[in-house]
């Protein structure tokens, strides 16, 4: 892989609004009557729809914007026609309170493989609308799979990044008949658990109410240090942790036996500098738990990446991608 220099956008495009911890965090300590991911207020919701479509205009123009009704709400997807001929589209699922727009560095380069999906998750903020609880695991697989049945298509490349990585496996470990390869980019709840000291970190950026500064310094922290002002992703995921609140279950750690038993191929994009799992562990449990060869596993340590590596990477990451489904 060639050496880069990111700009702090793309260090900060991945997962750094408050990643996987500080939204958890935020929806436990923020208790509501409401049993769905709600805006707190309507003009809230307004500041976060400016702010989303600043951020979105750094992607490609979408061929088709799809609303796609599943029994825990509405599903937003937005679907880019591709320049490769990838044997399925690719789906991508963001990390936490990054929605669609976190993906605007990675679009250009993955197109060149495929059609791609980006998916808004279920009761997050974005621009999906949950209306109905989400109580269990087993729920955050079948709101993800009818989303993907409603789809055209009858298969695709699955890209899951931080909590869309664990959404991703979740899913290939219940439902896994759309799926025709996983890709799972530094994933939390996966091959790791959080360490104890990410968890302390985050605790001070969890609660909306105090100073942006704190929030800033946890996300900063979590993409290797660069700094997070003044950027549009940013900004929406600020937008979106002050004036959404979650009401989503606790993921729970995917085990070894359950990655053990996926039947379709499996890519793990571990980041070396990762401040969300112990690296060595990661991939030693990967590489433990997913078979190799074809129709297997296929593990890539990026050393010297944060958990921020999507968009540090874009290109290394769309080129591993690339050879995985073949089409490379």
């Amino acid at each position: 892989m060639g050496t880069r220099h990111p700009s702090p956008r793309r260090r900060w495009l991945v997962i750094t609004g408050i990643c996987v911890l500080t939204a958890l965090v935020a929806a436990a300590a923020l208790r509501s009557p409401s049993p769905v991911g709600h805006w707190n207020s309507s003009q809230g919701r307004d500041e976060f729809a400016e702010v989303y479509a600043e951020a979105f205009a750094a992607l490609p123009e979408p061929e088709r914007t799809l609303d796609v009704r599943t029994d825990f709400g509405i599903v937003r997807a937005y679907r880019f026609a591709g320049d490769g001929d990838a044997s399925a589209p690719l789906v991508l699922l963001p990390g936490r309170a990054s929605a669609s727009p976190v993906w605007a560095d990675n679009l250009p380069s993955l197109l060149d493989i495929g059609d791609v999906y980006t998916i808004d998750l279920l009761g997050e903020p974005g621009m999906s609308v949950q209306d109905r609880p989400i109580e269990n695991d087993a729920d955050q697989a079948r709101w993800l799979h009818q989303a993907l049945d409603g789809l055209p298509e009858d298969g695709f490349h699955v890209v899951g990044l931080s909590i869309g990585g664990w959404t991703a496996a979740n899913l290939a470990t219940r439902q896994p008949d759309l799926i025709e390869t996983l890709t799972l980019i530094d994933p939390v709840h996966v091959f790791s658990d959080i360490p104890l000291g990410t968890v302390v970190r985050a605790l001070p950026a969890a609660l909306p109410w105090l100073p942006r500064s704190w929030r800033d310094g946890f996300n900063s922290w979590t993409a290797g240090g660069v700094p997070v002002e003044d950027v549009p992703v940013a900004d929406m995921i600020e937008a979106g942790m002050r004036h959404y609140t979650l009401r989503l279950p606790q993921p729970t750690r995917i085990s070894e036996e359950e990655l053990g038993r996926l039947g379709m191929p499996v890519l793990a994009v571990i980041a070396g500098d990762s401040v969300m799992h112990d690296a060595e562990e990661a991939v030693a449990t990967a590489e433990r738990t997913l078979a190799p060869g074809e129709g297997g596993g296929t593990v890539r340590l990026y050393p010297d990446a944060s958990h921020a590596v999507s968009g540090e990477h874009p290109e290394e990451i769309a080129a591993d991608v690339a050879a995985f489904v073949g089409r490379g």
